[in-house]
């Protein structure tokens, strides 16, 4: 399977199915299914689950193969699996899956990744790498380019966020940054976004698909059941076949190409916002120099640079205003960090001119 081509050919590319495979019944139920709509050009199914705790249903293994494949031919479409590690690769391979994929809980294991592309090298499989557990961009890029080294060409990445320990909204953070920048390292190599997995649950899916395709992402993988709710795993975030073709079809498809007109009237907003951006970053400028300033008194009357008391009142005051000035807490607290910790490095700077930095 040529996978770029197939992401390419249409917007969004859709990869659904079930989160596990449970019984022959089951798979292909919900992938004949789902492949009657005509949306979805890649069928999943998870055949072996890598669980965060013991005694949880971890798939059925090597037993559960032959029911995908079985579903994919019988609906003309690809399949594709989960594989953690060399033997899945193997038992994979050799059964003939379409398209493998690696989850998150491997991503994050550079040894783990190279085990699997060892057992990939000479394959002409194609891959997609789902992003490590944690906010790691740096491994998320080691992953394609240990794959690459082996010679696996055809790969896609995945967005299915990042852990984080009981957030009110998503199971796992999205931390769009993230998947932006891997674009901005790694161009050629097609997104997709899991919005199962950044939501956890069914109602916040078409929130998650709609910004990843606002984004720009190529395309959505969303778990899939006949019977959600009786799922053996995941089931809060899986939706019913009906469910996949409603959340498709409420799914705004934006254009990134702009007519002379568009193009005008954005150049213009551009060199405005320019203009602005100019002017933030000479008033930083000014603002480190007072920095300087002050670190040159504390040098004198020794007094230390960070004043825990009045940092705090800062902050406080910062956030009271955020509301009125239409910004979110988070975004004014990150800015707030970003200069604080680079006006420690200019008072430092001048407070310890004899320290190496």
């Amino acid at each position: 399977m040529d996978l770029i081509k197939e992401i390419k050919k249409s917007r969004p590319f859709v990869i659904a199915g079930p989160c596990s495979a449970e019984t022959e019944e089951q798979v292909h139920t919900v992938l004949d299914e789902i492949a009657r709509d005509g949306k979805t050009a890649l069928l999943r199914a998870g055949i072996w689950k890598p669980r965060t705790r013991p005694n949880s249903f971890e798939g059925l293994g090597e037993l559960a193969l032959p029911w995908l494949l079985e579903a994919g031919k019988k609906n003309n479409l690809p399949v594709t699996t989960e594989v953690a590690n060399a033997k899945h690769v193997e038992i994979a391979l050799k059964y003939g899956v379409d398209v493998l994929w690696i989850g998150a809980r491997t991503t994050v294991n550079p040894f783990a990744i190279q085990e699997i592309a060892d057992a990939l090298k000479g394959a002409k499989v194609p891959v997609i790498v789902k992003n490590p557990v944690n906010p790691d961009l740096m491994l998320w890029v080691g992953a394609f380019e240990r794959l690459q080294q082996a010679g696996i060409t055809q790969l896609a990445a995945l967005h299915r966020g990042f852990s984080i320990y009981k957030h009110a909204k998503y199971r796992n953070i999205p931390n769009w940054e993230i998947p932006i920048a891997l674009r901005e390292e790694m161009p050629e190599i097609p997104l997709l976004c899991d919005p199962s997995h950044i939501s956890g649950k069914r109602e916040g899916l078409l929130e998650v698909a709609q910004k990843a395709m606002d984004l720009n992402y190529d395309g959505l993988m969303i778990e899939t059941h006949p019977n959600p709710d009786g799922a053996w795993s995941d089931p809060a975030q899986q939706v019913t076949a009906n469910g996949l073709n409603e959340l498709l079809s409420k799914i705004i498809l934006r254009k990134e190409e702009l007519s002379e007109e568009e193009l005008s009237y954005i150049v213009v907003m551009r060199e405005k916002i320019a203009g602005l951006d100019d002017r933030i970053f000479s008033l930083l400028s000014e603002r480190m120099k007072m920095a300087e300033e002050v670190g040159l008194y504390k040098r004198e009357n020794d007094i230390t640079i960070l004043q825990q008391e009045h940092w705090r009142n800062v902050i406080a005051n910062r956030l009271e205003q955020a509301e009125n000035l239409h910004l979110t807490n988070q975004f004014v607290r990150s800015i707030m960090d970003a200069i604080h910790q680079e006006s420690i490095r200019h008072q430092t700077k001048v407070m310890n001119p004899s320290l190496k930095r």
